[in-house]
């Protein structure tokens, strides 16, 4: 009978594991390989050293990558395409404050979150993102 019970509860632990919850599936956005490496003490990436400061990341993703620090040692990653536009209509959302904008609508969505104000249909493509020391790492 112990058998059993240490059987179910294995099966059980292993259909429960997940892959950080993260959930990619827009019909508009494809599914680039990212796979970008973020040294901070670059000048160019030195805001990412505090909360609240996007940075944007061309040339990788669909239309590049917006990166911020949403508490310390804590960072968000997301594709800079318009999530519930055509990938050819809209040009890269820009970063507005705490927010980015899309270019063709004007929605607006949260860099903590990345879903729009505005109920829309689709977040913001989010990426994965792993820390060591002044290394940023973001990939799907």
């Amino acid at each position: 009978m112990k058998k059993i019970w240490l059987l179910i509860l294995l099966v059980s632990l292993l259909f429960s594991c997940g892959d950080n919850d993260i959930n990619n599936k827009n019909p508009y956005i494809p599914n680039y390989n990212v796979d970008l490496q973020i040294n901070t003490n670059l000048p160019s990436y030195n805001k990412l050293l505090y909360p609240s400061n996007p940075v944007f990341v061309p040339n990788h993703g669909a239309k590049g990558v917006i990166v911020m620090m949403t508490s310390p040692g804590t960072y968000i990653a997301f594709d800079a395409a318009c999530p519930n536009q055509a990938l050819n209509s809209c040009t890269a959302m820009t970063i507005d404050g705490i927010n980015a904008v899309c270019s063709c609508d004007k929605s607006s969505y949260s860099l903590f979150s990345g879903v729009g104000y505005a109920k829309e249909e689709y977040p913001m493509k989010q990426y994965r993102v792993e820390t060591n020391g002044n290394f940023i790492h973001v990939y799907n």
